[in-house]
């Protein structure tokens, strides 16, 4: 893989003032060089590090390495949120962009700007310069249909698995399992400050519950997926995340879970955490009230229909407060069970919510699009040996339809105002 520096304008170098290398009282240096390529080099062949190498650990020096630690290698120290913060500072306009974004999005969801919110982009971020360059594309379309459509690009770096696989490009930005973390959180900020530089807002998905103190000042939009829409931690997350936030439906296609998501992620919480410096806190969060439903289908089948849409808004009606962004209506992601993960149904979904925008539906406040570059997808691989522009994680609807969609969605909302 590239030099970062050479994949995007922004210099994602990173903090050179971390310490590397910590020591232990007798002073043998813990985390060197040589003792990291050990350790790899051990698992890689699949023996025990802990048995196998000679590394000096601090829980030897302190007696409790019979107890402790037995599958946990602490290998790479990463910076502080404070110093990559710092080193990969925001523009004033990229932080105008943010803050207005977001207060865009917020009146999308409450109905009081009618626009529709459209988040598309590729399915995950594997090549930062792939994603710039359709960040590029997306912009001077979304520039055409910006009083129809309020654009924000899908900015993913983190991927949940059903079992094991490519975990995203904060946690194995190389795509060869090298899993160089604190390489991947600076490339992932670095894009999504392009991507705010094109002029596009972004929106991700949170998954671990430390990497939003690195990169959720420049997202306008999140996210919490179908596998974790239950989880306590995200809806602790959510609660003092900055920005609106969509709980997804579980992944039997129930909408309970989202529902409850909504409403717990409002409430204030205390939880364990980390501060601006990496410090282990308690984090005391004031509650988020712009979170909402998104209708993402199910192992069993799709929930975009009218019946469907009706059946989950009156569910949330009934459960949340009438003018929650919830209540107002609902966001369709129509990708995954909504597809099957096929890019072909993927567009007829779209085709499908677009007339019915264009009859007058107003149920339905946004929808997600999965979209690269190339269409389709193919296995993970490392960067040379892959196709440009095209998805290692599910199945993208190519740009020349992303483009045609999008005009529909647009013309749609037109047709929708002369009602």
């Amino acid at each position: 893989m590239q030099d970062t520096d050479e994949m995007t304008p922004h210099d994602a170098t990173g903090p050179d003032n971390v310490p590397a290398v910590s020591k232990l009282s007798t002073g043998q240096a813990l985390n060197t060089p040589a003792g990291l390529k050990a350790i790899h080099a051990a698992v890689r062949s699949g023996r025990n590090p802990l048995t196998d190498t000679d590394v000096p650990r601090w829980e030897d020096e302190v007696g409790v390495d019979r107890i402790i630690n037995r599958r946990v290698l602490e290998l790479e120290p990463l910076p502080t949120p404070a110093q990559v913060l710092g080193e990969l500072a925001m523009s004033v306009k990229d932080q105008d962009l943010v803050a207005s974004s977001r207060d865009a999005i917020r009146a999308c969801l409450y109905g009081q700007d009618d626009r529709l919110l459209v988040i598309v982009g590729p399915c995950s971020v594997h090549d930062p310069r792939a994603a710039l360059d359709y960040a590029q594309r997306l912009a001077r379309l979304s520039a055409q249909v910006n009083n129809e459509l309020l654009i924000v690009m899908r900015v993913y770096f983190e991927k949940p698995r059903t079992t094991v696989g490519w975990k995203g490009l904060i946690n194995d930005p190389d795509l060869d399992g090298s899993h160089r973390i604190r390489r991947g959180l600076l490339l992932a900020r670095s894009t999504l400050l392009s991507v705010l530089d094109a002029g596009l807002p972004a929106a991700t998905e949170f998954l671990e519950p430390t990497s939003p103190q690195y990169i959720a000042d420049a997202v306008s939009w999140g996210a919490i997926g179908a596998r974790n829409t239950e989880s306590q931690i995200h809806r602790q997350l959510a609660s003092g995340l900055s920005m609106p936030v969509g709980f997804k439906n579980a992944t039997d296609g129930s909408v309970k879970p989202a529902v409850n998501g909504c409403f717990a992620a409002a409430q204030n919480h205390t939880f364990f955490g980390i501060d601006h410096l990496g410090r282990a806190c308690a984090v005391e969060t004031l509650g988020n009230p712009d979170c909402h439903v998104v209708l993402r289908g199910s192992e069993h089948g799709p929930n975009y229909d009218a019946d469907s849409v009706s059946r989950a808004v009156t569910q949330i009606r009934r459960e949340l407060p009438a003018d929650s962004a919830a209540a107002h209506g609902l966001v369709i992601d129509c990708s995954h069970g909504n597809s099957g993960k096929d890019e072909r149904q993927q567009i007829r979904v779209v085709e499908d919510i677009a007339e019915r925008l264009a009859q007058g539906e107003q149920n339905i406040t946004g929808v997600m699009m999965e979209s690269f570059i190339a269409a389709g997808n193919q296995p993970a691989a490392p960067l040379n040996q892959l196709v440009y522009g095209q998805s290692i994680t599910d199945r993208c609807i190519s740009w020349p339809d992303t483009a045609s969609l999008l005009r529909k969605l647009a013309e749609a909302v037109r047709t929708r105002r002369w009602l």
